[in-house]
Parts: structure tokens; sequence; C-alpha cells
């Protein structure tokens, strides 16, 4: 009798999704006495009234590792623990489904979970372990702030998809003697921000990790032109905070999503310069989920194939309560205790890439 994983991508989607699956599955066919199955939607293929679940073959996932996105879908709402149900008078509750989820697994006969997500879909599976379903885990975000490894999947499509958008405004600020502010994601961490910076070349580069003072980028940008001729280029984090600490965004009206929805620092950082006098031609642009889409880079495609096979092998060795890390140059694992214990955040004070920034002249607005 066949056993059988299943696999479930949560949370934000990422390029280098579908290479995992498809590495999970390959990986799976070589033991002959396995099934991979795919929850669709995150878990709310489980969680859902009418189950969604489809098989995963050879064949199903032939050719995937090219394409961004997840051939099983995600979501970053809701969850086993905080299910959102639509009540008879039109409002919402959030429902407790684990032990429905858990009973499900059982009626379907899954031996075990790969969950391919973040930090918070990380911490989804530590809570699940603690009931007793076998899990694993995969580290995936494009903000590069998880824990224990060295890199997660996505952020390197990310940091070159954002690079490759940083060059061109370089030429057009350049042309029109402007000042361009580059917003990028990266909710608290700012290694997105930083790499681009660094690779684009920026002057300036504002990360969550450095509140930022408006007075010292005007200072910078000064620096950058003479008898009103220059061009000045800034990376800013969409999650970066002035000296009051505050971040810019607005509530979620979204059912199921418990987040601040971020976006506007770049505008805000333009207003706030403005303010103090900065008189050339300011102009933003927002990234956004540019960053998310697309084809995973060859590293990122490489990685996440990594990533996948080890999955699966710590499953079938029983490794359950794990998380799969890239320890250079090994892909090891830790447990999802630890992958969750303390975000992976840029140090100002130790890090050698803010160190090689400031050795080039780059300011962090501090």
């Amino acid at each position: 009798m066949s056993k059988k994983v299943l696999v479930a991508t949560g949370g934000g989607d990422c390029p280098g999704l579908n290479a995992v699956i498809r590495g999970i599955v390959k990986r799976a066919e070589q033991e002959g006495d396995w099934e991979v199955y795919g929850c669709i939607e995150s878990y709310n293929g489980l969680l859902k009234d009418n189950v969604e679940i489809v098989k995963l073959t050879g064949e199903k996932v032939s050719g995937i590792h090219i394409k961004g996105g997840t051939i099983i879908k995600t979501t970053n709402k809701g969850g086993p623990f905080h299910f959102p149900v639509k009540q008879d008078d039109g409002t919402w509750k959030m429902e407790d489904r684990s032990e429905l989820m858990k009973k499900r697994l059982e009626n379907l006969g899954i031996d075990a979970i790969i969950s391919i997500g973040g930090d918070g879909s990380q911490r989804i599976s530590l809570e699940l372990a603690k009931m007793g379903i076998n899990i694993v885990g995969v580290p995936k975000t494009i903000d590069n702030d998880l824990s224990c490894t060295d890199f997660t999947f996505g952020f390197q499509t990310a940091v070159q998809i954002a690079t490759e958008a940083f060059d061109k405004l370089v030429t057009t600020a350049e042309s029109h003697n402007r000042v361009f502010i580059m917003e990028v994601m990266g909710r608290d961490a700012g290694w997105i921000a930083l790499h681009t910076a660094i690779a684009g070349g920026a002057d300036v580069c504002i990360i969550p990790e450095i509140p930022y003072d408006p007075a010292k980028i005007a200072e910078k940008i000064e620096s950058r032109y003479k008898n009103g001729e220059g061009f000045c280029n800034i990376v800013i984090a969409e999650g970066a905070k002035a000296l009051d600490g505050k971040v810019t965004g607005h509530e979620s009206t979204t059912i199921g999503y418990e987040h601040i929805r971020l976006g506007g620092v770049g505008d805000k950082l333009k207003m706030e310069l403005q303010q103090i006098g900065v008189e050339h031609d300011i102009r933003v642009t927002v990234l956004g989920h540019l960053q998310r889409g697309g084809v995973p880079t060859a590293y990122d495609r490489i990685l996440a194939t990594q990533f996948g096979v080890k999955a699966f092998e710590l499953v079938k060795a029983g490794k359950f309560g794990n998380l799969v890390v890239y320890n250079h140059p090994n892909i090891e694992y830790v447990s999802l205790t630890k992958a969750v214990e303390k975000p992976n955040l840029v140090n100002p004070d130790t890090s050698y890439l803010v160190h090689t920034a400031r050795g080039i002249g780059m300011s962090f607005g501090d």
C-alpha cells in the first residue's frame, strides 16, 4: 500500500514554488511506494466544506520549475487555527478547524505534510506538529527573513527583478535631473532593498532596521547636484520607518488577513523631502507584486529543487517537526521551534553588506 504526502503552499506567492513541488514529486517517484498530493490554496483544500486536493504526478509537474506562482494555489488569509466562516447574518467568524483538519488527514490516509511557506506558515507548521501531525517545512519568502537558513528561495529572483527595474530608473533620472524613489517589498527586513541598492548603485537605501531622518536624505540628495544639474536614486523598503517609528500603511478590510497593508512610504518620503525644501523633481515608482511574479532565476530553481528533494527525504526518514535549511554548501534541517524563534533581520552594526554600502558612500538616512 502506497504512503501519501500532502504538499501545501502558503502565504504570498514566490518564484520557485513550482520547482519545490517538482522536486518533491520527482524524488518521491524514485521510491515507488509514495504518492504526492497537493492541497489547493494552502490548507483551504482541507478546511473548506468541500475537500479539494489533487494528485501530483511526474506528468503533472513536468516543466513547471520554470514557471512563477504555484500550480496548487496559495493564500495568506485564514489558516487551520483562524479559518473565516461566513455566518447567516452576513458577518464573519474565525473558527479553529485544526481538529477537523487532523481528522480529514486521517480519513484521507495522509501520512505527512510538506508545508512550503514563510514565517507565518511555519508558525502554523509548529502548532500542527504539536498536535501530532507529521509535518516538514520548506522556507519560502522573497523577504529572506527566516533565520537558520542562508537564503530562502524566491529572494534572489526578487532582487534580480528589483535591480533590473532600478537600472532603468537610473538612466531616466540622469536624463531629467530627477530624484527617483523606488519602493520595494520588505515588511520588517530590508534585505531586498539592501541588495538592490548595492547592485544598482543607489545613493540612498532606506530599510526598516534603520529609522531615517528626511534631513539626512536631503543632504545626500543635494550633494548629488551642482548648479541645478545631477540626479539621485533612492531605494526604500515598504516597511521603512522615520524617526517616529511608524510604518506607512492601512488596516486591511480583507477577511482573514491580519497584517497592516503596507504601501505608500515612497510617496510619504517624497512629501517629507518637499516639506523641508528639496526643490528637485521627485518621482516615485512602486514595484509591488512585480517582485513576486515571473520566471525564477537559475539560482532559485536550483535551491528550490534541493529543498524539495530534502523535504521528501525528511518525510521518508520520519524526521518530522523540522524545517529544511541551506547552510552553505549543505542542505540541512533545523527544528521548527528553532526556525521561528527570531526573524532574520539586517543588523546595522554587524552586517557586512551595510558596511560595504557605507564604504561606497551610500546613505541610510541616519
